[in-house]
């Protein structure tokens, strides 16, 4: 017969695998948003690559609440990395999109829900905070998409929470929508 602890790992199990799936992708994302901000600079599209920062800053916030809950479920978190694709500026948008909208829709809901069913907050609460970041990054990058010709240029600033990652250009409210931080704790991003 299993003693409380043991239940309580063969039931984190699921959730377990998760966490490291969505700490492998995070970190990767921050690793391919670095690389995209440097060639959006080499392009001449400043305020992108400005994007690009402030996102893989968001991206690495993500990792470490994953990797703290791991750390929590007494297991290492280990991270493979990959050989980010870099191509254009353009074409980069139009893969961190997919990418987040692919978070935002289908992964963090059914990670969340496992969460929920293997009873384990600490990993339902990390992944809704991801979840919440993934939509605007992802609104960010149409809007870069959608408005490219616009961006050439010099970096501009973007502000991000420090607690769950929410990114925004133009901090126009008091605490995070996501987990309430005070604005004046967002670091600043070029």
């Amino acid at each position: 017969m299993f003693n409380s602890k043991q239940d309580q790992a063969a039931k984190a199990a699921a959730t377990l695998e998760n966490l490291r799936t969505a700490l492998n992708g995070e970190m990767n994302a921050k690793a391919r948003y670095q690389r995209f901000a440097a060639k959006a600079d080499a392009e001449g599209y400043g305020p992108v690559a400005s994007l690009f920062r402030a996102a893989a800053m968001a991206e690495g916030i993500h990792a470490d609440n994953h990797r703290k809950v791991i750390v929590k479920l007494s297991d290492s978190p280990l991270v493979t990395f990959e050989i980010p694709d870099v191509k254009s500026t353009r074409e980069n948008l139009e893969a961190a999109i997919q990418g987040e909208v692919y978070e935002h829709d289908e992964m963090y809901p059914a990670f969340i829900a496992q969460a929920r069913a293997d009873s384990q907050a600490a990993a339902e609460h990390t992944f809704s905070l991801a979840l919440a970041v993934e939509a605007e990054h992802a609104r960010l990058y149409t809007a870069a998409l959608n408005n490219l010709e616009q961006l050439r240029g010099d970096a501009r600033t973007y502000y991000v929470c420090p607690v769950c990652g929410w990114t925004s250009g133009q901090p126009e409210f008091d605490l995070c929508p996501v987990c309430s931080t005070p604005v004046e704790q967002f670091q600043e991003v070029r």
